[in-house]
């Protein structure tokens, strides 16, 4: 890796932030980045990124052309490895972490980080850019679990059969998404992104239609 280039992104990375996104920003302007990681465990403290998978949701579209998949070279055999269908020989071809933290922070810049229980990816990252290069995640967050249950208690549902899991495969039966790629990186935040929409759709039902009546702050 160039130790020029690394020394330059952090405060690329850092600078994003000045004049970005406040809220009162209209939802439709925002760039929200749709992210899913796969690791090497469910405990943050511990687990280790296996792939990082992104894309971009603005303007109530999901481009497709504003994305980022990386695989994390683990270099030792782990179970989570085979049961995202990755074989110890692709997962030694993946890049070094430091290598797939700074092209990915590269690729965020200043968007709003979206996911399904996104805390664990948020952690999971920030240990990861924390080992590498001292630093933190400094994007807002938004969870789409915490912004269905926030719509099922503004009525969003009411005219739906009471529910209560709203875990990513049931919001997938509610809203009608084929979950094809279901636990790959890549596929599980395409998923979310088509998800996302949906809640956008009915969070502007509700008047919910600027950044800060849709995002969670995330604790730190």
């Amino acid at each position: 890796m160039d130790n020029s280039d690394t020394v330059q992104f952090i405060p690329d990375y850092l600078g994003a932030f000045e004049g970005s996104w406040t809220e009162q920003t209209p939802a439709e302007q925002v760039r929200f980045v749709v992210l899913d990681t796969e690791t090497t465990s469910a405990d943050s403290r511990t687990s280790r990124l296996i792939t990082i998978g992104a894309l971009a949701v603005n303007g109530g579209q999901i481009l497709l052309g504003d994305a980022f998949e990386e695989m994390i070279a683990l270099g030792y055999t782990s179970s989570s490895v085979a049961v995202h269908g990755i074989t110890r020989d692709e997962s030694r071809e993946g890049v070094s972490e430091a290598a797939a933290i700074q092209s990915f922070l590269k690729y965020l810049r200043d968007g709003v980080i979206v996911g399904h229980h996104i805390g664990h990816d948020i952690e999971t990252i920030n240990r990861a850019a924390e080992r590498n290069f001292g630093i933190k995640l400094e994007n807002q967050s938004l969870d789409t679990m915490d912004l269905a249950l926030h719509l099922k208690d503004d009525g969003a549902f009411s005219h739906r059969p009471e529910f209560e899991d709203f875990s990513l495969d049931a919001l997938c039966d509610l809203f009608g998404v084929v979950p094809h790629d279901r636990h790959t990186a890549g596929g599980d935040a395409f998923i979310t992104a088509q998800i996302f929409l949906r809640l956008l759709r009915i969070a502007r039902k509700y008047d919910h239609n600027r950044l800060g009546a849709l995002t969670v702050p995330y604790p730190t």
